[in-house]
């Protein structure tokens, strides 16, 4: 090879690998994980760092995520199967509880214990969790009355155990040592009377979401507020003591990425880990770097959140956070991953993976009327900026009035599946966007399988859903018509694939899924 030739390769090399684009390949990138997971806690034990959120409603509860790096995550536990087994928990008597169940956590470690603080609207009630072994459990609850609502859990360096919390107001109050219980004797103490000031005193969304931490000697207690024809704002105070007094300001107002709390590296950087609203996707995760003036966390770049970061580069969320499953198992292995959760509390006695081995099989036990309220809804998150969820499906055994399927999961939501109706099968396609269940589409099936997909588009926040179904799983068709996604309220909770079954006549029919495949791309086959 002539020696010109390799002069030139040489410089083309070094041309690649100094060109930005190639060097943002190399680096994390914001948002960290392009889903739904909402009111993070964060803790770093040595080299791992673990991170808890916000499930809600769904079972099991309050998601334990892991990274080595502060960007690539994957679930390894929940600190808790079943919240409370009340009517509006498990879909019973007409009740259900969406939008509620536990709502912000709060992740501690402490003297060799992992704590995991919730509270929950639907039970009154404060819950913490405790565990030696944070990624195999077991986890031991405690539970006391009232719901202390968006707490922060703290272990001071005195041996004394807190919780502040509060909206607008906050207040802290002491815990036993080990934090079982309210300590005897102790009173609610106010540690800040407007917690939202520093962000003016036109207020929508009073300060909340407090994350108490202590830094070479002083407390940094981190909130959210929200000032009306504004965005969601990082608020923090500062004090020599717990309980004050405080000195607030704002640290960050960008985008309305908020709403979390500090952590650092073992090489001594530190990051503000918050999370943004994000369309019908759900509230998505991003790190901010910080640096330290006066005393104080600054956060950003020039008051902005980077989307680049000297972090690790990011790597799928397949399958850390979600995963496909072709419901083999192994001996040994868990009858569902830890990227499923029902919605609300299942009944366990109406799913299998091990009657028809390969298969996910889910039998009705009772009647229902909507899919917002049928047992047994089996869940994933979706996944942005775009993804798609397929599953095939062996209907033999349904029964009439039985109807089973692919969906998108929230208020409104949208469905594709096959009906049971006067001994005929048909697919359909229901679309629930304007807050009535509409069947757009019918078409007759003549055959026991069928295969169901569902492409869902978040970029730019386009939020659209479509749906497509296959009766050899090669040729894909279109069905009824696109589903405008909308994050609700009501729900509080970004779009999630679910796997769902239910009767509307007489419970006993069942169907088995062969497998759930999620890609973190719209479908190729969108036009055959």
């Amino acid at each position: 090879m002539a020696k010109n030739t390799l002069l030139g390769i040489a410089i083309f090399i070094a041309q690649v690998i100094c060109n930005p684009i190639f060097a943002q390949e190399k680096q994390a990138h914001n948002p960290i994980i392009f889903a739904d997971v909402p009111d993070m806690s964060m803790i770093r034990v040595g080299n791992n760092y673990y991170m808890s959120s916000t499930t809600m409603h769904m079972s099991p509860g309050v998601p334990i995520m892991k990274s080595t790096d502060l960007v690539n995550w994957k679930i390894i536990n929940y600190a808790y199967n079943v919240l409370d087994t009340i009517a509006p928990l498990s879909l019973n008597n007409g009740e259900s509880n969406y939008g509620r169940g536990s709502w912000a956590s709060s992740l501690r470690y402490h003297n060799g214990t992992y704590y995991v603080s919730t509270f929950a609207q639907a039970t009154g009630r404060t819950h913490i969790y405790t565990t030696k072994n944070i990624e195999k459990g077991p986890w031991k609850e405690f539970t006391f009355a009232p719901s202390f609502h968006d707490h922060s859990l703290f272990f001071d360096d005195d041996g004394r155990t807190y919780l502040i919390y509060g909206n607008g107001k906050l207040r802290i109050i002491e815990l036993n040592a080990d934090a079982s219980a309210i300590k005897q004797g102790t009173t609610e103490q106010v540690i800040i009377e407007n917690a939202s000031l520093p962000s003016g005193t036109n207020i929508g969304l009073p300060a909340e979401g407090s994350q108490l931490f202590k830094v070479n000697g002083k407390y940094y207690l981190f909130n959210i507020t929200w000032p009306k024809n504004g965005m969601r704002t990082v608020v923090v105070h500062k004090a020599d003591r717990i309980t004050g007094p405080y000195e607030g300001k704002v640290v960050l107002q960008d985008r309305g990425i908020a709403q979390g709390g500090l952590i650092d590296t073992p090489d001594g950087k530190w990051y503000a880990y918050l999370f943004q609203d994000f369309g019908s996707v759900g509230r998505i995760p991003h790190l901010v770097p910080v640096k330290w003036e006066d005393g104080w966390p600054i956060l950003g770049e020039n008051g902005k959140v980077p989307q680049n970061l000297d972090l690790p580069a990011n790597k799928s969320l397949i399958p850390g956070i979600v995963a496909s499953d072709d419901f083999s198992r192994k001996r040994g292995d868990a009858a569902l991953p830890l990227v499923w959760q029902w919605n609300h509390n299942p009944d366990n006695s109406l799913w299998s993976v091990k009657i028809r081995k390969g298969y996910l099989r889910f039998t009705t036990g009772r009647i229902d009327q909507s899919f917002l309220m049928a047992k047994n809804t089996l869940t994933q998150r979706t996944i942005g900026p775009e993804c798609t969820g397929s599953t095939s499906i062996d209907v033999t055994n349904m029964h009439d009035g039985d109807f089973a399927g692919l969906g998108l999961l929230q208020k409104k939501y949208g469905l594709v599946g096959v009906k049971a109706e006067d001994s005929r099968k048909s697919i359909v396609m229901i679309n629930a966007e304007s807050g009535e269940t509409l069947e757009i589409e019918n078409i007759p099936l003549s055959q026991n399988k069928v295969y169901l997909k569902i492409d869902c588009d978040f970029r730019d926040r386009t939020d659209r859903a479509n749906f497509f179904y296959s009766l050899d799983g090669q040729s894909w068709r279109s069905i009824g018509n696109s589903l405008k996604m909308s994050y609700t309220i009501p729900h509080f909770m970004g779009y999630r694939f679910g796997l769902f079954n239910y009767a509307t006549k007489v419970p006993g029919g069942f169907v088995d899924f062969d497998y759930f495949h999620i890609k973190d791309k719209l479908s190729q086959d969108n036009n055959k």
